[in-house]
């Protein structure tokens, strides 16, 4: 004893051990530390319990003995980890214990600001804190007339407040260099990375300069400088407005450094209104797939007007329709595109195929009017919208549009005027072409055959041969045998597209860019008539717009200051991050009367 220290000085890397008891008169607790796997004293406490205290209940008692612990040194403990042993394993359980005493909930929320960690050990292994909790002061009134606190000081009381922007990213760098200063209280491996850091630098009085990696000599710079420096070279007169990298490149080309310089180069981009406003639209901007899943043949058809075109026999047009099952196309020649052609070609649609559920078509005035609705609303047919200024809303009959464009772009003559005349040879071709997503022709998923071609007959195939004089009872047995095969034909047509469709989406999702829109989200909007209506040198996305409501099938319905709601697909839509445009009260817009 009178050559080592009993009491050790405390080593702040290494985690607190409290050992803590209580006896019917007092409490105990000794503070220590664990190096090379022996425990060894900091402090050592005890205190005699009043008149009150001395009623309460064993595991009351223990747990004052842990709070006196915890508030008797916690300065040592207020940022290290503790280990608390203790010889009542019931205190291990309060902390997870939704009801207790008021006094006991009172005491573990007290403790909730440490790193408390609380360990069973017998009594019999805990010689000193059980010892000390056994001993009794006879002049306790005398020399210390104190109780025992059973409340800890406010957090906040003597804590010091440290502007962050105030003190530079180098201050540590720049103290060493210039005044030989190290920070104390650093690990060794703080200590050998400070070291390794430290000589890329060095101080000319009053900057720091840093060597980079490409021997180029550079000066610290940090806070409002910093973020100066980067809007100089971003959108400075010499600026250029280049993307984040060039950006960068353009401050260590200036002669300065700061360890963040490529992130606040990317936020400074992303956030500049100028900036966000240039750059077009591509495939990866494009929404999920939503595929259109028809049951029933002749059910839903999609219509659009193809033209105009050079005019043949007086016809400027092709208005098309497409059953969304079989793939199968009627087109018709048409020297207008207004809605009394479109009813009466719709007449003869629902004659020949029946009246469907439902038809597709974009937003045209020659669909949207209020003759085509009194014929939709006579025959029951649903009229459903795409989206304006997507057509990919009605991808089928654009799909077959561009087919019956190719075929007739490949048959017409020189002077391109015989294209009414050709068109029934390709609605013939397209009608006759294998489709994919169905498994067969169209033609032989309407009729349940195959269509017999001129080509058969001239070069004999085997059908021609053997089958073209059947007798009229042979040719009608099999015709019906085809007509029972239909429906299973169909099925299987069904259960194709159905692959098809999943398999189309799984390959289209996984290009595009994951972008998912929240009603708030203030977002550009593509302007995609620019394409027609070509403006130089000016930028394509107009806004910023508020979402105010999304759809789950990629619609979002945007507000505008200067007129309606309106709603636009996803596609031509991105997310607008700054600018000097303040942002909208959302709870304001959902009640927003959308006629105001």
């Amino acid at each position: 004893m009178t050559e080592a220290p009993i009491l050790i000085a405390p080593d702040w890397d290494l985690p607190f051990e409290l050992m803590c008891d209580a006896s019917d008169f007092a409490i105990g607790a000794v503070l220590g530390q664990r190096k090379n796997k022996h425990f060894q004293p900091i402090h050592y406490a005890s205190k005699t319990m009043t008149e009150a205290q001395a009623h309460y209940t064993t595991t009351e008692k223990e747990l004052l003995a842990v709070v006196y612990a915890f508030e008797k040194f916690r300065s040592y403990l207020i940022l290290s980890k503790s280990i608390v042993y203790t010889d009542h394993s019931a205190i291990k359980y309060l902390f997870a214990k939704k009801d207790a005493k008021p006094r006991l909930m009172r005491w573990i929320l007290l403790l909730q600001e440490f790193d408390v960690v609380i360990r069973d050990k017998k009594g019999a292994e805990n010689l000193a804190a059980d010892h000390l909790s056994r001993l009794e002061n006879p002049h306790q009134d005398k020399l210390e007339n104190k109780e025992i606190t059973e409340t800890f000081p406010l957090e906040t009381l003597g804590s010091v407040a440290l502007r962050v922007d105030s003190t530079p990213w180098f201050a540590d760098f720049a103290n060493y260099h210039a005044g030989n200063f190290i920070v104390k209280g650093m690990s060794s491996q703080q200590k050998n990375k400070f070291f390794k850091d430290v000589k890329h630098y060095f101080w000319d009085d009053p900057f720091l300069f840093k060597i980079c990696a490409d021997q180029m000599i550079r000066r610290c710079v940090h806070g409002k400088e910093a973020l100066d420096i980067l809007e100089a070279c971003h959108n400075g007169p010499t600026g250029g407005h280049h993307g984040a990298n060039l950006t960068a490149k353009k401050v260590f080309d200036a002669g300065f450094f700061w360890p963040s310089i490529y992130k606040d180069a990317h936020e400074l981009v992303k956030n500049y209104d100028s900036c966000q406003r240039q750059g077009k639209i591509s495939q990866r901007d494009e929404m999920p797939q939503n595929s259109i899943q028809v049951c029933e043949i002749f059910d839903v058809w999609g219509i659009d007007f193809m033209g105009p075109f050079p005019s043949s026999k007086g016809n400027k047009y092709i208005l098309v329709a497409v059953d969304y099952l079989s793939k199968w196309v009627e087109a018709k020649a048409l020297p207008t595109n207004d809605a009394r052609v479109v009813c009466k070609f719709l007449k003869s649609l629902f004659a020949r195929f029946g009246a469907p559920r439902a038809i597709i078509s974009d937003r045209g005035t020659h669909f949207c009017n209020d003759q085509f609705a009194k014929v939709m609303l006579k025959y029951g047919v649903t009229h459903r919208l795409s989206t304006a200024y997507h057509p990919q809303t009605s991808g089928q009959v654009e799909v077959s549009n561009r087919g019956l464009k190719r075929i007739l772009e490949r048959t017409v003559g020189e002077n391109r005027a015989s294209w009414s005349d050709k068109l029934d040879d390709a609605l013939w071709a397209f009608r006759t072409a294998y489709k994919t997503p169905i498994g067969c022709t169209p033609y032989k998923l309407v009729y349940g055959k195959a269509c017999h071609l001129p080509i058969e007959l001239e070069h004999k195939a085997y059908w021609a041969l053997k089958h073209a004089n059947f007798d009229l009872k042979t040719a009608g047995d099999q015709r019906k045998v085809q007509l029972n095969e239909l429906s299973e034909l169909r099925d299987q047509a069904y259960e194709n597209s159905l692959i098809y469709k999943e398999k189309t989406k799984r390959i289209h999702d996984a290009k595009i860019k994951n972008r998912v829109f929240n009603v708030g989200d203030q977002v550009l909007l593509f302007n995609s008539r620019l394409k027609i209506f070509s403006g130089k040198l000016k930028s394509r996305w107009s806004g910023p717009f508020t979402i105010v409501q999304v759809f789950p099938y990629g619609t979002v319905e945007l507000y505008q200051n200067s007129g309606p709601n309106f709603k636009v697909n996803g596609h031509p839509l991105k997310h607008y991050f700054g600018g000097d445009v303040p942002a909208m009260d959302i709870l304001d817009l959902q009640t927003f009367p959308k006629d105001n």
